[in-house]
């Protein structure tokens, strides 16, 4: 299939963050793009602003009379999270129309053009956002497709120029529902392989299989970026002609040293083999962002971008929303959010903000994520929640899972070491906050805790 010879692109689950920066990009080659989502959201908004049509309510009725007339032209991308008895999805499933889940779509771009794809249970966001910055700073022409939304674009999407010259993609490869096995990686980095989404793959020895069989995508001259931990665990032993460099802190070819944890920002240098770059400062702060900017380097590196423009990309890069955003920052208080849902990302996060802030008191509100996670981790999940001097748990989360008898967010306070340490509702956490006075308060989740964030930070701003 060529897809830029659609007529029509019909996103089923729309509003979702890869769904829509797929969205964005049919819409920037002159594709006529509608979609269903949920319930509206500023992804949403944003895109019915740029000219895509959008329903709210699963009925066939809804459907656009374009992708209703040019049915042979019109693609249908849908997303697992969609319910079974959608009336849309069965209708397109009943009528033959062609469907593709986003991640088939994303392989039959990355077949056609030279893919970066970043994969690992945690900074693949991050660190892909990190990737397209630098080369679009440095000049390169690419196309990213990203998990966030990156402050420096304002966008899920860094949209390429038509200048005749080949973009280069980037790309995020997720291993949920082994989406990432449908891409075309020349270059890939792999920042980890920690257990997640056992509801998946069953257990940790099949999901390591999963990322394995991802490395087996990369083109055979292609290169991997990965890091030392995820090389000792993945435990691979055959990566055929694939030029193969290990990246971290005291670990692997690719190396920071010199590291420095600033209010806002870290200081570090890059290490590789002869190779030094001094002094470089990523306003995006935390060890484990240190080690998600190095293999960036590398490939910034070895596009041919030079070493002042690489320090200045380094020093511009604004982060992605709801990874360690900083909304407040000021000599009495810091209000810091980010989107950690594992404990793994938990405990590099509260080490990091400790380094920054060690004499103040650390709070930290979490709201756990499915059901199943937070029973498959509850051990996890309470040792890492116990670096904070307190901790505040809200409710799960349950996004598409059904709740599962046992399993409650109480059942992570007992294994909490943190000298304070309580359950509380959405509804009555302000009151809690302007009670207990947070000095370092930070928000940690991936559901619908963002929505609590814009009112927070106002009333540390506004609080005396």
């Amino acid at each position: 299939m060529n897809v830029r010879n659609l007529h029509s692109v019909h996103f089923l689950g729309i509003g979702g963050i890869g769904m829509s920066a797929l969205a964005r990009w049919f819409n920037h080659l002159g594709i006529k793009v509608s979609g269903y989502d949920k319930t509206p959201s500023p992804l949403t908004k944003r895109l019915e602003e740029e000219g895509m049509e959008i329903s709210y309510e699963d009925a066939v009725g809804n459907i656009p009379s374009q992708v209703m007339d040019y049915k042979d032209q019109t693609l249908i991308v849908w997303t697992p999270a969609m319910p079974k008895d959608s009336a849309q999805l069965n209708f397109f499933i009943n009528e033959g129309f062609g469907l593709k889940k986003r991640a088939a779509v994303l392989g039959l771009i990355t077949s056609d053009l030279p893919t970066i794809a970043v994969a690992g249970t945690h900074g693949k966001t991050t660190t892909s956002s990190m990737v397209a910055h630098l080369l679009k700073y440095g000049g390169e022409n690419i196309a990213a497709f990203l998990g966030g939304i990156t402050q420096n674009y304002e966008s899920n999407l860094i949209l390429h120029d038509e200048s005749g010259q080949d973009a280069t993609v980037v790309v995020e490869a997720d291993e949920f529902d082994r989406s990432f096995l449908q891409l075309h990686p020349n270059t890939a980095i792999l920042t980890s392989v920690d257990p997640d989404h056992l509801d998946i793959y069953g257990d940790d020895k099949v999901m390591r299989e999963g990322f394995s069989e991802f490395i087996d995508l990369i083109a055979p001259d292609g290169k991997l970026y990965i890091h030392s931990k995820a090389f000792v665990k993945l435990g691979k032993e055959d990566y055929k002609s694939l030029s193969v460099t290990q990246y971290g802190i005291g670990f692997g070819s690719i190396q920071a040293e010199n590291i420095e944890a600033l209010p806002g920002s870290f200081k570090f240098d890059y290490v590789h083999g002869e190779q030094r770059i001094e002094g470089l400062e990523l306003k995006m702060p935390g060890f484990h962002n240190v080690e998600n900017v190095l293999p960036a380097i590398a490939i910034a590196l070895d596009a041919g971008i030079g070493v002042e423009k690489l320090r200045e990309g380094v020093g511009t890069f604004k982060g992605v929303k709801r990874r360690f955003e900083i909304h407040v920052q000021n000599d009495e208080k810091v209000y810091i959010d980010d989107y950690a849902h594992h404990p793994e990302e938990i405990r590099a996060f509260l080490g990091s903000v400790k380094a920054m802030y060690p004499e103040n008191r650390l709070t930290a509100v979490f709201q756990p994520h499915l059901f199943s996670r937070t029973r498959d981790f509850a051990e996890g999940f309470s040792d890492s929640l116990s670096i904070a001097d307190e901790v505040v748990l809200l409710d799960i989360y349950p996004a598409r899972e059904l709740p599962i008898e046992g399993v409650t967010s109480g059942m992570l306070l007992a294994n909490i070491k943190s000298g304070m340490k309580s359950l509380q509702s959405k509804e009555s956490l302000m009151t809690y906050l302007n009670v207990s006075k947070p000095e370092v308060l930070v928000t940690i989740g991936a559901g619908d805790i963002d929505r609590l964030v814009g009112p927070i930070a106002k009333w540390m701003r506004d609080e005396n």
